[in-house]
């Protein structure tokens, strides 16, 4: 088969914006995690806290999709969705995920695998309370990952229960709605460098602690 010509293997770009040594690096990754997603905002970064959520599904079969960044600690990585979400039954299936920052702007990108868990009630509740108005509608009234017959039918819905509250600002969370952690083991910073030689310092948990390592990159 021919491939066809599209451009893509003339698209190239050197990256020479910044550095990234084992000397500057703090020894949490939660703090370098920190400190590089500060910097994004400062810089206007689109959109910083989108990550690709990779999830795993019981016969093996890998599924992507972006999500926002909701939250982090020590403990980890905040995120919040459906329950019933094809990649909430894969969570189910399988806890094993991953997640990926790429802000070009900053020529930077952070690989975060670990393994997932349902986030604290009173954390999705608190979460969901400060929420748009809209968005906690909208929570109630997809069944996020389902077919449906049009757009309209999410629209007949949102009317429906817009009515059903009739102006009233409280509006408890969906039992089947709520937060994620993930909880690494593995994280990873990678600063792009020129001809290829990219920066990429890495983290891995063994035991409670943080073990730092230079990758080729």
């Amino acid at each position: 088969m021919r491939i066809r010509d599209n451009k893509s293997e003339n698209l190239r770009r050197d990256y020479k914006s910044n550095t990234l040594s084992m000397g500057e690096v703090s020894d949490n990754p939660i703090s370098q995690f920190q400190k590089w997603f500060d910097e994004a905002i400062a810089a206007a970064v689109l959109e910083p806290n989108a990550m690709t959520l990779a999830t795993v599904s019981e016969a093996g079969c890998p599924s992507a999709r972006i999500v926002l960044l909701k939250g982090f600690n020590e403990n980890g990585f905040f995120f919040y969705t459906n329950y019933q979400s094809r990649k909430a039954k894969q969570m189910a299936a399988n806890p094993n995920v991953a997640l990926v920052f790429n802000w070009l702007e900053l020529e930077r990108q952070v690989r975060i695998e670990g393994r997932v868990q349902l986030a604290a009630p009173d954390v999705s509740t608190r979460y969901y309370d400060s929420r748009p108005k809209g968005s906690r509608i909208g929570a109630w009234v997809s069944p996020q990952s389902s077919a449906i017959p049009s757009r309209g039918f999410l629209q007949d819905r949102v009317g429906q229960l817009t009515t059903l509250l009739d102006g009233k600002e409280a509006i408890p969370r969906p039992p089947f709605w709520g937060g994620y952690l993930v909880i690494p083991t593995h994280i990873e910073f990678w600063q792009g460098r020129s001809s290829r030689l990219h920066d990429r310092i890495s983290y891995h948990r063994h035991q409670d602690e943080w073990h730092l390592e230079r990758l080729a990159p």
